[in-house]
């Protein structure tokens, strides 16, 4: 498991190693526990590193699927080096980019270097929200839920998140679970909105 300290050391480590390959600089978005993590939004510890995004200028992020065999060979040494697992930075996310992340996300990102050959965009609290909401909804509550209480959604925040979301799935099942989750976490209001 990763906590703050260990995820600065794997990604500092993982920055050196790049240093060495003849690649043009990285740029990866991270969303999940490790962005919530390293943002110091939650104080919790976390399986991995999710890319959602991947380019090599900021003008040119897409999806992270798959990632460069390049990192995927830096990404298995750091996690020989520090006794992690061997997925610990995966593209389990990336799916989210075919429909976009929202709008601005890059502008609100923490974003941090590690070294010459590495830059992480960390989704901002905002943004994570969004992501929340959908894989509350994608994949059962359990975590996502917790973080998304930690993260004390706005009304227009999780109105907006629930817009977010059904862009992903449009379909009339995906609907219905998220008003219901979001009516039991206390967000009717936000709820009735799209019956109105």
């Amino acid at each position: 498991m990763l906590n703050k300290e260990i995820l600065q050391k794997s990604l500092k480590l993982l920055g050196e190693i790049l240093e060495s390959e003849h690649i043009d600089p990285m740029n990866l978005v991270v969303c999940g526990g490790s962005a919530l993590l390293f943002c110091e939004y939650v104080f919790r510890t976390t399986k991995d590193v999710d890319v959602v995004g991947l380019g090599y200028s900021e003008q040119k992020i897409g999806a992270s699927k798959p990632l460069p065999e390049v990192l995927k060979k830096a990404s298995f040494r750091v996690a020989r080096d520090l006794g992690l697992d061997e997925n610990w930075l995966n593209c389990g996310p990336s799916d989210l980019m075919q429909e976009g992340l929202p709008e601005g996300y890059l502008e609100r990102a923490k974003t941090e270097k590690f070294g010459s050959k590495l830059t992480i965009h960390f989704l901002d609290r905002y943004d994570q929200i969004h992501l929340k909401v959908y894989a509350c909804v994608d994949s059962g509550p359990g975590r996502h839920l917790d973080d998304l209480r930690v993260l004390k959604p706005t009304d227009e925040e999780m109105e907006s998140a629930a817009r977010w979301a059904m862009k992903q799935d449009p379909s009339s099942d995906f609907r219905k679970i998220l008003f219901d989750m979001i009516r039991k976490i206390g967000y009717g209001r936000v709820a009735d909105k799209f019956q109105e």
